[in-house]
């Protein structure tokens, strides 16, 4: 009898984003020396004719190399679906060793939403890879100005599960300060760290933090004024997912551009423990569910990160999902 080939895990994927000259290579470079990165795929995304980025991180000779460390390198040349399933291929055909996770950095002006759109929606993708963590790098000295500018750089920050700021040794400290602060009240459920030359925990880039915390931080300080807005939807009464889903497809197509991310708990019917519910943009995550409740906190909670919304169309919003799940908003 012919034994079963073993089931493909997929393997989880960080998107390493900012805008031009936040430090991501930077970042890259000092991480792919550590020892705790050895199996990690790390692909570069680069823009103009001439690639210079992936030299700065390892030499690199052809399409993709194992480096001395134990990684491979891969250069994107505008091809991510063939970049990521011909190093899936390579590991099959014994030719690469097989790594633990992957990094992708993006290039400076880049929306990592088509990146992650590509983990989750190709089927042939998603059976190899699935999406970890979005990690943006702000600089520290620029930071501030470069959000006040540059509508790319911000929605970088809104989309992040974890936001790096770069270049602390170069900035006074009431400056960073000021740009941490900012940055919280930006994407409020994201973890913040600091760096300088690059020098960072692996585990604080590759392990973003638990769901329950990014929901729970962005619940406590919402922001609803100005450009970008955060704002909660809660249900004291389980819902069904299906109408849940139908929705979420709906009002993410119909905002496109302007709902940046939604992170939830998902109280389920018929289900003792929740499910976790994430958005990028239009792009819709599997949902998962987690083992157990976190807290005492048993309602449905949705949280959404949005640009350019008006209250009104908050409101809206809000009256539109209580009527597709049939249920009174809580709070």
């Amino acid at each position: 009898m012919t034994q079963a080939a073993a089931p493909v895990v997929p393997v989880p994927v960080t998107v390493l984003t900012g805008f031009l000259g936040a430090g991501k290579t930077t970042l890259l470079s000092a991480l792919v020396r550590r020892p705790e990165l050895a199996r990690t795929a790390v692909l570069i995304n680069e823009v103009g004719a001439i690639a210079i980025d992936h030299h700065l991180v390892r030499d690199v000779r052809g399409d993709a190399v194992v480096l001395g460390s134990g990684c491979v390198c891969c250069t994107i040349a505008g091809d991510l679906v063939r970049a990521l399933l011909e190093l899936a291929a390579q590991v099959m055909r014994g030719e690469l060793p097989p790594f633990e996770r992957a990094l992708i950095e993006t290039s400076g002006m880049a929306d990592p939403t088509g990146v992650v759109a590509t983990l989750v929606q190709h089927p042939l993708v998603a059976r190899h890879y699935r999406a970890g963590a979005v990690v943006t790098a702000v600089d520290g000295q620029l930071g501030l100005e470069t959000l006040r500018r540059q509508p790319e750089a911000l929605a970088q920050v809104a989309l992040a599960d974890r936001l790096v700021i770069t270049k602390t040794d170069l900035a006074e400290v009431a400056a960073v300060d000021q740009l941490e602060a900012a940055l919280r009240e930006k994407n409020p459920g994201a973890a913040v760290v600091r760096t300088a030359g690059g020098d960072v925990a692996p585990d604080v880039l590759l392990a973003p933090a638990p769901d329950a915390d990014w929901v729970e931080a962005a619940t406590r300080r919402p922001v609803a004024h100005g450009f970008l807005a955060t704002f909660t939807i809660c249900f004291e009464q389980p819902v069904r997912m299906g109408p849940l889903g139908l929705w979420l497809t709906l009002i993410t197509q119909m905002h496109a551009g302007a709902i940046l991310r939604v992170k939830g708990l998902v109280s389920v019917e018929g289900e003792d423990a929740p499910v976790v519910i994430d958005c990028v943009q239009h792009v819709i995550h599997p949902a998962r569910r987690l083992p157990a409740w976190p807290d005492a906190d048993r309602r449905t909670r949705l949280v959404f990160i949005a640009r350019g919304l008006a209250a009104g169309t908050i409101a809206s919003i809000r009256r539109s999902l209580a009527d597709s799940l049939g249920q009174p908003l809580a709070g």
